[in-house]
């Protein structure tokens, strides 16, 4: 049920220059609008802009005031050259003309020294404008969150943008302006529905739960704005998400608040009009918890440990034939060949859940094979096997980060591999860790499919065992062992290669880059094999998506 809120607000003035800013910030007569998720009339949101580059529109923004435009730093990654932008203001259609609008050139882009391209945080950039530009009906700045202020749960905000209307999908000519409504979701929930993705203090979330209504991609830097009386504050700037207006993941928002004296740094003439929200109920998010199993998500309870939750052993009739991870709640990973022996689907079972102290093996779990899935397209390098049930998730049974988009892990880096093997060629009960560096591959093997190690004892039953590299407190797979691979890149030198006779050579492992189609479009399209019906979890995705993806703009909005 929707509530009513009751509001108090405070108007904060800084100075002279802002109490004249104040006066005209945030007023938008034009704007009738009353529900969202279509075009925007004329002049309704005087604040929008439109970023361009050599190749278009590519991100929003809004005006602070004559000179400067608030947008988000992941759209500017790299040092860039401010020459290469355009800003457009009063601007309606993309492919129409505009009779109200005007343009800039860029003369500074700043972006918020502690943004981290990873997780999102501090996700805030200035453009400083080439010269003023004048107020008009359909051109004024918005005003500002001041530090301090709060958004509740349900609090009714209002995003605006030319982006897509859904993943992949563009906005349709002649591509005018959008306009949704949507409500605050608190960051305990939104941190419990991102099964703990680092939701910090400096990003707030809104969307429906029931999804159909959110920012996408070409939205990022846009304004989220709420109405306070007659003037219009805006709240967020479009920052990342999981897909676009999906059932429990609402958009994730920089709060805008949180950046008032860094803002005020840069807008020293005419400074930009900070007001404070406040709402005057109970924050209703304080007794939050989340009610699914946290997903780890590359991350060890206790990192002292050899607990690697997101391990799997793959038996063939009961004996250990590979190793494979936990890459969703219902699939494991691992090399195609491990799967030479047979791909009678009832000859296998996984068994998850190792736990190094516990002899009496009581935390294993078996799990049947539903289905093999090969990546025809990328030469049957990886298989991804469907479970019959998922397994509870806990401490010991998680999910792996995957690298899907190539992260910088070069030569020297120092990384972990867990198999059966001890190191001196004999199989033990426990799982086995071993650190290993990244090398150079050579000439015989192609770099952008591979990724090569030290070498390194291993075993028959190893195959598949994961490439792990760790960045930010986080475990991300980056390869999978290939036995096969090792003795066919070598074999030309060595007759009837083995464990021992390969030993000099680099351990070769089939990089999870370029996987990057065949995981995403299995783990989404698969149907669900407990009702027929074409469906998935969001939680199949969680942790190759919003983890890894979020070392490219394509994480972002």
């Amino acid at each position: 049920m929707f509530r009513k809120l009751s509001l108090v607000f405070v108007v904060t003035l800084l100075t002279k220059g802002c109490e004249c800013q104040l006066s005209v910030c945030g007023r938008a007569p034009l704007n009738t609008r009353i529900v969202g998720g279509q075009n925007a009339p004329d002049g309704a949101w005087p604040w929008q802009a439109s970023l361009h580059n050599v190749h278009g529109h590519f991100c929003g923004g809004s005006l602070i005031n004559q000179e400067w435009i608030l947008t988000a730093a992941h759209c500017f990654p790299g040092n860039p050259d401010p020459s290469a932008f355009t800003v457009y203001l009063g601007r309606e259609s993309q492919e129409q003309s505009n009779l109200n609008e005007v343009s800039r050139s860029v003369s500074q882009v700043i972006t918020h020294p502690q943004y981290d391209e990873y997780t999102h945080d501090n996700d805030m950039a200035l453009l400083q404008l080439s010269s003023p530009v004048n107020f008009t009906a359909y051109i004024k700045p918005v005003c500002l969150a001041a530090e301090g202020s709060t958004f509740n749960n349900g609090s009714d905000m209002w995003v605006t943008g030319w982006g897509d209307i859904s993943s992949s999908v563009s906005l349709p000519s002649p591509q005018n302006l959008q306009d949704v409504r949507v409500p605050v979701v608190g960051n305990r929930q939104c941190d419990c529905l991102y099964r703990n993705a680092q939701i910090t203090d400096n990003m707030m979330c809104a969307g429906l739960l029931e999804g159909g209504k959110d920012s996408c991609q070409g939205d990022s830097g846009g304004p989220m704005v709420i109405k306070q009386g007659s003037v219009w504050i805006q709240a967020g700037v479009v920052s990342w998400g999981y897909g676009c207006a999906l059932p429990q993941y609402p958009g994730v928002y920089a709060r805008v608040s949180n950046y008032q004296s860094w803002i005020s740094g840069y807008t020293t003439t005419n400074e930009a009009g900070f007001i404070s929200f406040t709402s005057s109920f109970p924050e209703e998010d304080e007794n939050v918890t989340c009610s699914t199993p946290a997903i780890l998500c590359g991350r060890k309870r206790d990192s002292s440990t050899n607990v690697w939750p997101w391990m799997a052993s793959l038996k063939f009739y009961g004996e250990n034939a590979c190793m494979g991870t936990l890459v969703s709640p219902n699939f494991v990973m691992t090399t195609a060949s491990c799967f030479s022996r047979s791909m009678n689907q009832y000859a296998w079972t996984v068994v998850l859940g190792f736990d190094p102290w516990d002899c009496s093996n009581s935390l294993e779990v078996s799990v049947g094979v539903a289905n093999i899935i090969y990546d025809f397209s990328a030469g049957n390098s990886v298989a991804l096997v469907e479970l019959a049930s998922s397994p509870e998730l806990s401490d010991y049974i998680n999910i792996v980060a995957v690298d899907m988009y190539n992260l910088p892990f070069g030569p020297g880096t120092q990384c972990m591999v867990v198999g059966w093997n001890s190191g001196d060629g004999t199989s033990v009960p426990f799982l086995q860790e071993f650190q290993t560096s990244i090398v150079e591959c050579g000439p015989l093997i192609d770099p952008s499919l591979h990724i090569c190690t030290e070498p390194f004892d291993v075993q028959q039953d190893d195959e598949g065992s994961p490439l792990l590299c760790k960045m930010s407190g986080t475990w991300f797979q980056i390869g999978s062992l290939a036995l096969d691979r090792s003795n066919y890149f070598f074999n030309d030198m060595i007759i009837n290669p083995d464990s021992n006779t390969m030993a000099g050579f680099p351990k070769v492992f089939i990089r999870t880059t370029p996987l990057s189609s065949f995981l995403s479009n299995t783990l989404y399209n698969v149907p669900s094999i407990f009702d027929g019906a074409e469906s998935f979890s969001p939680l199949s995705l969680t942790c190759i998506l919003l983890l890894s993806l979020q070392a490219l703009l394509q994480a972002f909005y």
